[in-house]
């Protein structure tokens, strides 16, 4: 009977954390079209529902009810695996990352997070790599020259930029001694702001380095290289429609999301307050509970606005400067943040 209830359990926690996750995708396009909108002078959606909020339902049912279209040339097993693909691997790397408190399991349940796996750092990085075949695969199969073009420009830049977002995570694998997301987060959780990686850690070159590589590994600007509407007139996805379409877009906010939580995690402590331990005595059970989602809530928030202010901001990158910033400042500088975290770390004992 424990195992069943676990099993229902479980099978619980993924269908609330899928619906929240997709909701949030929903929404994280609103937001990006409501910020860009103040960033160039204009109101964004504003018309479905107050202030625009039912804008994404309109948005969903629209794509449902569009048609679809299959051009005759495609590779068709291929063409349609891959979205499924791409959306798959955005939406099963979440399983493993705790978006609150651990610790708060009534009946011996863990409430906020799906699984606690104790190298859920590679787990995420392992899932997130596979998501560049559903890429690769959308623009073979499309049997379209630009198609191709964005797939192989896509596989390029993951490839390279993957080196130097792995290797920025390693001087925080050092300080905590592990790969489980949980543990590495608990190791930031003493004295608050200043516990956490990115100060109290050092790491703010290999913050920096993540951040650039997560855009790059994300496909956004200005890294959209591989969508590059003026050159590849859609990318990988040109010969896509209607929910198809739709996939490869929820993915990409998907992975957003994602590396947003994997950075709240790493580098600014996750889920504990900036405060610390000082609040702690005035805290009651309840608050224990939602206090941790909320900071982690509004962490990944910020580097989701984040993301959607330099997309506004910033111009495309040409794909030479793209490849030469990745291979000849990024992946040097990660190195150099490694030894220099292990001299630093050798010097302490």
């Amino acid at each position: 009977m424990t195992i069943w209830w676990f099993v229902l359990w479980s099978i619980l926690k993924v269908l609330v954390v899928t619906v929240v996750l997709l909701t949030a995708v929903a929404y994280t396009v609103l937001l990006e079209r409501k910020v860009v909108g103040r960033i160039q002078n204009r109101w964004g959606p504003s018309r479905v529902g107050p202030f625009g909020l039912l804008q994404p339902l309109v948005d969903g049912a629209k794509l449902f009810l569009k048609e679809d279209i299959v051009p005759t040339s495609v590779y068709k097993p291929l063409y349609l695996l891959a979205p499924v693909l791409a959306l798959g691997c955005a939406l099963i790397s979440i399983a493993v990352v705790p978006f609150g408190n651990p610790e708060v399991a009534p009946q011996g349940f863990r409430i906020f997070q799906i699984s606690d796996v104790n190298i859920g750092l590679l787990v995420v990085l392992g899932i997130t790599s596979i998501g560049v075949y559903g890429i690769a695969l959308a623009g073979w199969s499309s049997n379209n020259k630009y198609s191709l073009m964005g797939s192989l420009r896509s596989s390029a830049q993951l490839i390279s930029y993957e080196l130097a977002l792995g290797l920025s995570l390693v001087g925080v694998v050092m300080l905590a001694g592990s790969l489980n997301l949980r543990v590495i987060v608990e190791s930031q959780a003493a004295h608050g702001l200043l516990s956490w990686n990115i100060f109290g850690g050092f790491q703010f070159v290999a913050f920096f380095i993540y951040l650039m590589a997560a855009y790059a590994e994300t496909n956004r600007a200005p890294f959209d290289l591989p969508e590059a509407e003026s050159e590849l007139t859609a990318g990988y996805h040109t010969e896509y429609s209607s929910m198809k379409f739709a996939t490869f877009f929820m993915a990409e906010y998907a992975n957003m999301i994602t590396v947003s939580c994997v950075a709240t995690l790493m580098f600014f402590g996750g889920w504990t307050s900036p405060l610390g331990n000082l609040i702690g005595p005035f805290q009651n059970q309840i608050i224990n509970a939602i206090l941790p989602i909320f900071w982690f809530v509004l962490k990944v928030f910020f580097f989701l606005f984040l993301y959607i202010w330099v997309r506004g901001t910033l111009p495309r990158f040409r794909y030479d400067q793209l490849m030469n910033f990745g291979w000849r400042y990024l992946l040097p500088l990660a190195i150099l943040n490694i030894v220099g975290t292990s001299l630093w770390l050798a010097l302490k004992q």
